[in-house]
């Protein structure tokens, strides 16, 4: 445990779970359904979200004392950032193309819908 705490986080699991996971994640997630809801590509999520991990970076460094231009510890911020971001962007597609479309498509999921079978 000791050694996959140290792989995401400098000085402290706890720090990464709350800063970037919970705090940075809640921002990643709204972030995703709003470029969802308003159509998007998806390809924005993932800049938006490097941004994000640029000031998530920040936080650690100014509250926590951590290295501020670690580029390894910055790539494991953003990845998490983007995957909770694709997971609020996929979930809101979901729902509006069934929602919207719901005469043509139908979900199978809560990531996945397919077109609606002919009746008869």
């Amino acid at each position: 445990m000791m050694q996959l705490a140290r792989l995401i986080s400098e000085n402290n699991f706890w720090i990464f779970f709350f800063l970037t996971v919970v705090f940075g994640g809640g921002a990643a997630f709204l972030s995703g359904r709003t470029l969802a809801q308003k159509w998007r590509p998806i390809w924005q999520a993932v800049v938006y979200m490097l941004l994000l991990g640029l000031a998530v970076r920040f936080f650690h460094y100014s509250l926590f004392n951590e290295t501020l231009l670690s580029p390894y510890y910055f790539a494991v911020d953003s990845l998490v950032l983007i995957a909770i971001a694709l997971l609020g962007y996929r979930l809101k597609r979901v729902s509006q193309m069934t929602t919207q479309y719901g005469w043509i498509y139908e979900k199978t999921g809560p990531l996945t819908w397919r077109e609606r079978q002919a009746d008869g």
